[in-house]
C-alpha cells in the first residue's frame, strides 16, 4: 500500500482496553461529525472485540442502517483499517487492512492483510467464511446490525429532560450493515491486553 496515496476519512470513536476475559464495544453510527458522514461505504458503525477461548474476534461494521430490501454495494476505493496497540503507547503495533475487489464476472471478494500470526493476506468471496486450518479466519458481507437504539426515546429524552427509552422500540431492528470479521489466536499478539481502533480511508484522486 505504500505506493498509493490515501486520505483518512473517518476514525471510529473507539479506543478500548481489552482483557483476556473482557468484552468491549462502542458505537459511532451517524452521530459523528466527520467527512465520512456522506460517504456510506467509509462510514464506521461499530467495532467489536471479544474472546472465545484462546481465539480473538474483531468485527468492524460500516455502511449501516440499510433496509433489508436494499442491495449491498461494495466499494473497492475504500481501505478499512483495524489497529491494535499492545504496549499502551497509543501507537499501532499491528495494522489489519481490508478492502473489497471484484473480478470480470462482477463477483466480489475481500482481502485482509496484516493479521497477527497469518503467513500473508487472506482472500474470501463476500458472504462466505474462509477458515485457514490452525490459523486465522475472515468473513465480510451483509449482516443484521446488532446495535440497539431507540431513536424516538432518545429524541424524547433530549426534548423533555426525562428518560423515555422503551426496550420494545428498536430503530435498527430491520436494518443491515456490512461486517468485516477477523478471527485469530490471541497469543499471536504477544500481549494479554491491548487497545484497538478502526479507520477508513479513500484513495486520493
Amino acid at each position: 500500500m505504500a505506493s498509493k496515496l490515501w486520505t483518512v476519512l473517518g476514525v471510529g470513536a473507539f479506543v478500548g482496553l481489552v482483557v483476556a476475559s473482557g468484552v468491549v464495544i462502542a458505537a459511532d453510527h451517524d452521530e459523528a461529525d466527520t467527512t465520512s458522514f456522506d460517504d456510506a461505504a467509509a462510514d464506521i458503525g461499530d467495532l467489536y472485540a471479544f474472546h472465545d477461548g484462546e481465539r480473538l474476534t474483531l468485527i468492524l461494521t460500516v455502511d449501516g442502517y440499510k433496509l433489508r430490501t436494499e442491495e449491498t454495494v461494495y466499494d473497492d476505493g475504500v481501505l478499512y483499517g483495524v489497529h491494535i496497540d499492545t504496549d499502551g503507547d497509543n501507537v499501532a503495533d499491528h495494522d489489519l487492512w481490508a478492502r473489497f475487489g471484484s473480478n470480470a464476472a462482477g463477483e466480489w471478494a475481500v482481502q485482509v492483510e496484516g493479521i497477527p500470526g497469518a503467513d500473508g493476506p487472506l482472500v474470501s468471496p463476500v458472504d462466505e467464511v474462509l477458515e485457514v486450518e490452525g490459523g486465522a479466519s475472515i468473513f465480510a458481507g451483509t449482516r443484521d446490525d446488532p446495535f440497539f437504539f431507540d431513536l424516538d426515546g432518545f429524541q424524547d429524552t433530549l426534548a423533555t429532560g426525562t428518560v423515555a427509552f422503551n426496550p420494545e422500540r428498536d430503530f435498527v431492528a430491520i436494518k443491515n450493515t456490512v461486517a468485516i470479521v477477523v478471527e485469530f489466536d490471541h497469543a499471536a499478539l504477544g500481549s494479554e491486553t491491548f487497545g484497538v481502533w478502526a479507520t477508513t480511508g479513500r484513495q486520493a484522486q
